[in-house]
């Protein structure tokens, strides 16, 4: 029988205190100076975890860090010729045991998406794989969800376990987490009581209960080849796209999108090699030194951003979508775009899209 225990809410923050000893620990809470939103971050003493509510950004930053160091590099001159120089590189990988606590199924789900762009090509992603190896991920089941989220629709589910390692399950007074793998399970220790039977029994019905839910529509079946066949169709993109300020929210707040970009800051005789999160969605992301860019336009970057998530993925990717249907592209959309709606018009004759 799996592992399962019970955090009474009064309980919880001295259950995180234990775990962040143990674990570089990751909770949604409020950002600080931001009012209403709502993040992951390291926790320490005294962060709140905030389990109530979807957070605006996913949690893919513990394994995809905004901004991270690949390498730091130094030139030596030598004393003896002044002209002679060396370059010596450091590019040591240091990370710790980390755990995501109230990460959503759509969140963990995403995290098996990521893993097939850097963990399974030809080329392996060592900073990547590094920080994904050492972090598990414990999921809140969603009792309910908003008009934004569609996680059902496209293969997932509020009480999915794909990519979990724990499952946290609201029920009265508190928490039932439970050890989905033999490796998590030695987090549990000291968190909790061990559930009881009426304890596990409506933690079970928990489950059930919005297993049954079906959260969100989006008519998404045969979008590979529908997209194909609407990819010239300069009118339709032209019209699902002429709200769009190229503000690139989406791909930050989304759970899949893996863009970046490389630079190398240098000061003086030395400096770092820093990978930043990037946006498809961003004139200058395709701009070429010679001046051309092949995505000029929004057109061109929403129709890719939309052919990325439902057409070249599935396409490649054994017909899984590059998309979870968190919700947060549309919910914090400045101009309330919805790709929901950008998809299922792909197979209409008349575009119906804001």
């Amino acid at each position: 029988m799996a592992k399962m225990i019970f955090i009474g809410s009064d309980q919880l923050t001295a259950a995180l205190d234990r775990l962040s000893e143990r674990v570089e620990l990751w909770v949604p809470a409020a950002a600080s100076g931001r009012p209403g939103v709502i993040r992951f971050q390291r926790y320490r003493p005294g962060v709140e975890a905030v389990l109530d509510r979807l957070t605006n950004l996913s949690p893919k930053e513990a394994v995809q860090p905004r901004v991270e160091t690949l390498l730091r590099f130094r030139t030596v001159k030598s004393a003896d010729d002044p002209a002679a120089e060396q370059l010596l590189l450091d590019d040591r990988i240091e990370v710790r045991r980390a755990l995501v606590f109230g990460a959503r199924p759509c969140d963990a789900r995403a995290f098996l998406l990521s893993d097939e762009v850097f963990l399974k090509g030809p080329y392996v992603d060592v900073y990547y794989g590094a920080r994904r190896e050492s972090t598990l991920l414990a999921a809140l089941v969603c009792r309910e969800g908003d008009d934004a989220c569609f996680c059902s629709a496209v293969g997932g589910g509020p009480a999915d376990t794909a990519g979990s390692d724990l499952r946290i399950v609201p029920v009265e007074g508190g928490l039932v987490v439970e050890a989905l793998r033999e490796e998590a399970e030695s987090l549990l220790e000291g968190l909790g009581e061990p559930a009881s039977d009426s304890t596990r029994d409506e933690a079970l019905r928990v489950v059930e209960e919005v297993s049954a839910l079906c959260m969100g529509e989006i008519d998404a079946g045969g979008s590979v080849e529908a997209f194909k066949n609407r990819f010239e169709d300069r009118e339709y993109w032209r019209e699902v796209a002429e709200r769009c300020l190229s503000c690139g929210v989406c791909t930050f707040v989304c759970p899949t999108c893996t863009c970046f970009t490389i630079t190398d800051e240098k000061r003086g005789l030395e400096g770092e090699r820093l990978r930043s999160w990037d946006s498809c969605m961003f004139y200058q992301y395709t701009l070429e030194a010679s001046g051309h860019n092949p995505r000029p336009t929004k057109l061109e970057r929403y129709r890719n951003r939309v052919g990325h998530k439902f057409s070249y993925f599935p396409e490649k990717y054994d017909g899984r979508f590059s998309c979870t249907g968190c919700g947060r592209c549309i919910r914090f959309c400045p101009v309330s775009i919805d790709i929901r709606r950008a998809v299922s018009g792909l197979k209409e004759n008349i575009c119906e899209c804001p």
